[in-house]
């Protein structure tokens, strides 16, 4: 890498730095508002989650420079949770002065010699020392640029680097694979038991009635088999059409992910308010998943919120799908005593995704799905 693309990647880094500072910075304050606005219907939940979701964008802007300025394309990247974020985001609020300041000390440096000793009396002893002291300051500022940036860069790994290990790491995803091979091997059973009870106890009563139809002389009464045989047909193309329905609805193969929300929204009993922001298509199983999750949640509020309405709210910025289904019910859900809200971790999980539930006593509940994940 050249002089030149070197000074460039510094000088924009620490503008970059720069920036995100002054944001953190007021990011910070409006959390603070919005943690004060938390009483107030309407307004401190909703602030507060817009205001996540910039702090995740900011943190994830942050990790991109910090890969490359540390040259490090490490797993720790695209990841992420509310805490870590949290935490880097009111320290770069207080830190990010700290390199500008230097600069500027360097600088009035330079001016106090160049102002101050330039205007003595020249002499061949006070013009070396001028000639020394201006070169000292350009080496020091000149040292001191990559430090900082490499000192911010570091410090920003620090504080954004998931706290698990490796090893924790791995066990992490060994146990959501595992739990998704026994969600698979449980679909799996259940759809041989709905075709062995259902589509094929009827297939097999018509080619009885087909059979015994045969060898019957009575016109009436083979018609009679006739019809009972076309309308048992019918009952198991209908038993067909919901399996299939179950396994991959037609309505998302067609209309992708934002119009299967839509009609799952239309058939909640809950009147629900949908925003979709989904310029694309994403991968067919991450469409499923996520779809299957949002219409447990909308399943789940039917049944248990007493909501009277609900928020559902997709959008996809910067590599991360986020779907937030929020309900003005009476609160109280926990993952640990639902299996609905199980099952939708357990979907998330395969795709390396998380769900994260604010539900406290007297509501409102506000279920937030993550996955990491490109359009198409």
């Amino acid at each position: 890498m050249t002089w030149t693309r070197r000074a460039s990647d510094v000088i924009s880094g620490l503008l970059l730095n720069l920036a995100t500072g002054m944001a953190a910075l007021a990011l910070v304050a409006m959390l603070l508002v919005s943690l004060a606005l938390i009483p107030v219907a309407g307004i401190g939940l909703p602030l507060l989650d817009r205001l996540r979701m910039l702090v995740r964008s900011l943190a994830r802007i942050q990790r991109a420079w910090v890969s490359v300025a540390l040259d490090s394309d490490s797993p720790w990247r695209a990841a992420g949770s509310d805490k870590r974020d949290l935490a880097w985001l009111a320290v770069h609020a207080c830190t990010w002065p700290f390199p500008p300041l230097v600069i500027w000390g360097l600088l009035v440096a330079f001016d106090y010699i160049f102002t101050r000793v330039s205007v003595v009396q020249p002499t061949r002893v006070t013009a070396f020392a001028l000639s020394v002291s201006v070169a000292a300051i350009a080496t020091v500022t000149l040292a001191a640029l990559p430090l900082l940036r490499t000192g911010q860069a570091r410090l920003s790994a620090l504080l954004l680097r998931p706290a698990t290990s490796p090893a924790a790491r791995i066990r992490q995803l060994t146990k959501s694979r595992a739990e998704v091979v026994d969600a698979q091997a449980a679909e799996l059973r259940r759809i041989e038991r709905d075709l062995h009870d259902g589509a094929q106890a009827k297939l097999v009563a018509i080619r009885m009635n087909l059979g015994l139809a045969r060898n019957i002389r009575d016109p009436a009464q083979v018609q009679m088999m006739i019809d009972e045989a076309h309308e048992v047909a019918g009952e198991a193309l209908t038993d067909l059409r919901d399996l299939v329905r179950g396994i991959h609805p037609p309505v998302l193969a067609d209309r992708g992910l934002a119009g299967a929300v839509q009609a799952a929204a239309l058939l909640c009993p809950v009147p629900v308010e949908v925003q979709i922001d989904l310029p694309g298509r994403l991968e067919a199983p991450v469409e499923s998943a996520v779809y299957f999750a949002a219409a447990e949640a909308l399943t789940n509020v039917a049944k248990h919120s007493g909501a009277s309405r609900v928020w559902l709210r997709v959008s996809h910025a910067a590599g991360l799908l986020r779907v937030a289904v929020r309900d003005d019910g009476r609160g109280g859900a926990d993952i640990a005593a639902g299996t609905g809200l199980r099952g939708i971790d357990r979907r998330l999980s395969a795709f390396d995704g998380r769900l994260i539930l604010n539900s406290p006593a007297g509501g409102p509940t506000q279920l937030i799905m993550e996955l990491p994940c490109a359009l198409s």
